[in-house]
């Protein structure tokens, strides 16, 4: 199985074998392919494959490299087809959290989109899982972000207003030709999200 590991717009992919997109950068793996290599790499590439014929044991080794988190989050759909967005440090982007103790993903997804959008929702399915690496300088240390993400249906009479003390300026509802003309803005892990949502698997 890959795995794919963002570091905001960039990212790291452990595989069994060479996309040939251009512009990748590839590494073989022999043991030692780590954190700190990778994110030297990253200083001039902006997206690194690691060639393994195991990616699964290649990326538990990398991983041990940091701080785990747990997440969720989601994607609300209004009975009109419009889908909530936001807009945080001046880019879209979608509802998500850390999970709390004794809290399942799904009930942490709806509790994340209502604080942050002030939208309720309730699950329809799992959508997929995303990684996202970054330094988080309150805990001086670099954490590993799983976030599991849902679509989720509308749950009428909430009023959609942002979590300003979150970073969050605006909320909306936008339609299908809208989130196609901000989808390349958003990070790739939103756009991984806003595939899944697509594909009604």
């Amino acid at each position: 199985m890959n795995h794919v590991v963002y570091f905001a717009d960039k990212s790291v992919t452990f595989t069994t074998r060479t996309s040939g997109a251009e512009g990748v950068f590839t590494i073989s793996d022999d043991g030692s392919v780590s954190r700190s290599k990778l994110t030297k790499i990253l200083e001039t590439h902006k997206n690194v494959e690691v060639i393994t014929s195991d990616p699964d044991a290649a990326y538990q080794r990398f991983s041990a490299d940091f701080y785990p988190v747990e997440a969720a989050g989601g994607v609300v759909v209004r009975k009109t087809g419009e889908w909530l967005m936001m807009r945080r440090w001046s880019r879209w982007d979608l509802p998500k959290g850390h999970v709390e103790p004794g809290e399942s993903y799904e009930e942490c997804a709806v509790r994340e989109i209502k604080e942050e959008t002030g939208v309720d929702g309730k699950i329809v399915r799992p959508l997929c899982s995303t990684l996202h690496a970054y330094f988080f300088p309150k805990t001086n240390r670099w954490e590993l972000k799983r976030t599991h993400w849902f679509e989720l249906s509308e749950v009428e009479g909430g009023v959609a207003q942002p979590q300003e003390e979150e970073g969050i300026e605006s909320v909306a509802w936008c339609t299908d030709e809208q989130v196609s003309e901000i989808c390349n803005g958003c990070y790739p892990t939103i756009r991984r999200v806003i595939e899944r949502m697509r594909s009604k698997e």
